[in-house]
């Protein structure tokens, strides 16, 4: 029972967190924060053409027909154009959304930033009928949920040095990025598709993707053999090597080069809008900050210090156990980890039974608005 609970800690309570991940905590929020802007600074101009109340599909009409449902209307749609779904509201939740994901740039009160971010666009998604429920729209969504529990409390928290990231966090957001790749793989055979069986894929991939690029033209006028090579090479890595990721600390960051390569590959000769990127900036969990501080200036590496993960566990068990602990905050901090506890092992659960629903089609399944959807044949 006391190791149950050391491995619950292990995994939930951020006292305990991944200290050695501050760096690349660090540049996945900031990251992720280009990403947001991208997406809202984009639907500025979009929005009102596809969901307004004169554009292809009003989200006005839309939401109509889940009125009747009372408070269960945001499980038919989770959006806050409930509240309206005028033009100026659309056009002040992408305001919203702009100005808290440059503020999540800076690093300012990150995590209020992300929630802001999150509700934002899951708010167009949910509303947004046929120009959302795409991969990349699930995707996004799934990695900014999680990364409400990656990001460090406060104002200002610099590297958040004080308070790393729950180790579980880290590593949904690496499962995120796993099933990326390997559901890709596996769809590309499990399709049938006898271009990837017999390694022809490539022949016309650079025509079909979307919006090619003038490096796209260019390398389609490769030779055969580099073709197949390609298209092998591809099932090599979505299938076999970003199992990597689970190995130890060498391995992964072998992976995190090769894999990122190839990414940098396929944004450079097709247009993906957000959805690479994304997949590029999870693999930077893949790397610690004994490998990155080296690049970090050497007047900042001192805010990186923090006490022995084990030190600072058994000094939060000793607190714990002191009578004069205030009662209201003891059980409160108890809540938020029963919470985070709860809502990280749900979307582990969900996410899982989708990919193994791939394979064996009987699985029990529980809905889930994050990755709904199994992957497409989109990475490549």
């Amino acid at each position: 029972m006391d190791q149950a609970r050391r491995v619950f800690l292990y995994l939930f309570d951020s006292e305990r967190g991944a200290g050695n991940y501050l760096i690349s905590r660090w540049l996945f929020l900031r990251a992720l924060g280009l990403i947001y802007f991208s997406v809202f600074f984009a639907l500025l101009f979009q929005v009102k053409g596809l969901i307004g109340t004169q554009g292809i599909l009003p989200a006005a009409e839309y939401l109509q027909d889940g009125r009747q449902l009372g408070a269960l209307r945001f499980w038919y749609a989770p959006t806050l154009l409930w509240v309206s779904s005028s033009d100026h509201m659309l056009m002040a939740l992408m305001w919203v959304g702009l100005a808290a994901s440059v503020l999540l740039i800076a690093n300012v009160w990150p995590r209020a930033m992300l929630l802001a971010c999150f509700l934002c666009f899951l708010s167009f998604v949910g509303a947004a009928q046929d120009f959302a429920g795409y991969q990349s729209d699930g995707m996004l969504l799934e990695a900014g949920f999680i990364s409400l529990f990656l990001a460090p409390p406060g104002l200002l928290p610099g590297w958040g040095a004080k308070r790393p990231a729950a180790r579980a966090a880290i590593l949904l957001l690496l499962w995120e990025w796993f099933r990326i790749y390997f559901e890709s793989g596996a769809v590309k055979l499990l399709s049938g598709d006898p271009t990837w069986r017999n390694l022809t894929a490539m022949y016309e991939y650079y025509q079909n993707g979307p919006l090619p690029t003038w490096i796209g033209w260019y390398a389609e006028q490769l030779p055969h053999w580099f073709q197949r090579g390609a298209a092998g090479a591809t099932l090599v890595m979505e299938l076999a090597l970003v199992w990597m990721a689970f190995l130890p600390r060498r391995w992964r960051i072998a992976c995190f080069f090769l894999v990122t390569a190839w990414q940098i590959g396929v944004i450079a000769t097709a247009n993906y809008a957000f959805l690479n990127y994304l997949v590029l900036v999870l693999a930077v969990l893949l790397l610690d900050d004994k490998f990155l501080q080296r690049f970090v200036p050497s007047g900042w590496r001192s805010r990186l210090v923090v006490p022995e993960i084990e030190s600072r566990a058994e000094a939060s068990d000793e607190t714990e156990e002191k009578p004069e602990t205030h009662t209201f905050v003891r059980a409160s901090s108890a809540l938020g980890l029963a919470a985070r506890a709860i809502a990280l092992t749900w979307i582990f659960y969900a996410t899982t039974v989708l990919m193994v629903r791939m394979f064996w089609q009987q699985a029990p399944l529980c809905w889930s608005r994050f990755g709904s959807r199994t992957s497409t044949d989109c990475l490549r």
